[in-house]
């Protein structure tokens, strides 16, 4: 069994403006900092390239005001052009091993989804500096998914690789303490956060069950 890697981010943002229900998504962002989050991801999606910069361009101010690392979901672009700390892909994206022939990705933090445990012997990652477990449990945020991890199989990953794990899925106060304890390295939130009332204390409250 391979040793769990320390990851700096333990509580792992995803946003969209849809995502966030009607309130101002940056607000929600910089709450979200206060309450204890560590790294964000800009997740849109069905969007113009023009309109996710604008977005990425805004948020980026609030992450650097923070010294906050930004992270773009996808969009190889924009993630250049807003000068991120990294980018996020998945299956059907642009490889992380064709992102590290890149200039400007190839010392950038690179995650990547893992939907089959096949996935964890190959390339793309070794090159990787993080691995996305998604989902945990099955959320209505994200459809597109193919395996539902589960804590069983997310063991199982953490068994198989010393890569850093981001779990995401339908992760809550609640439930934040066994995720971690059954191999996660960092916790990848969306509507726990971007969905409440008060994404501040949401934030500080999963932080906390990280932290225990």
């Amino acid at each position: 069994m391979t040793l769990k890697s320390s990851f700096p981010y333990q509580l792992y943002l995803v946003i969209s403006e849809k995502d966030c229900l009607g309130k101002d998504f940056l607000k929600v962002a910089e709450q979200s900092i206060l309450g204890g989050v560590d790294i964000i991801q800009l997740r849109e999606k069905n969007i113009s390239t023009e309109n996710f910069l604008q977005k990425a361009l805004a948020l980026k101010e609030i992450t650097d005001k923070y010294n906050i690392p930004l992270i773009i979901n996808d969009h190889f672009e924009v993630a250049e052009k807003v000068g991120s700390a990294g980018i996020h892909v998945g299956n059907n994206d642009r490889s992380p091993s064709s992102l590290r022939n890149d200039l400007f990705f190839k010392n950038k933090m690179i995650g990547y989804s893992i939907e089959y445990l096949s996935q964890l012997e190959g390339v793309n990652t070794e090159l990787s500096d993080y691995l996305g477990i998604s989902p945990i449990f099955s959320t209505q945020t994200k459809k597109d998914t193919v395996t539902e991890w589960g804590l069983e199989g997310l063991s199982k990953i953490r068994s198989l690789t010393d890569k850093p794990l981001v779990a995401i899925g339908n992760i809550n106060s609640k439930n934040a303490a066994s995720i971690i304890k059954a191999g996660a390295d960092s916790l990848a939130i969306v509507s726990a956060i971007c969905g409440s009332e008060n994404p501040e204390k949401a934030a500080y409250e999963i932080k906390n069950e990280i932290l225990k």
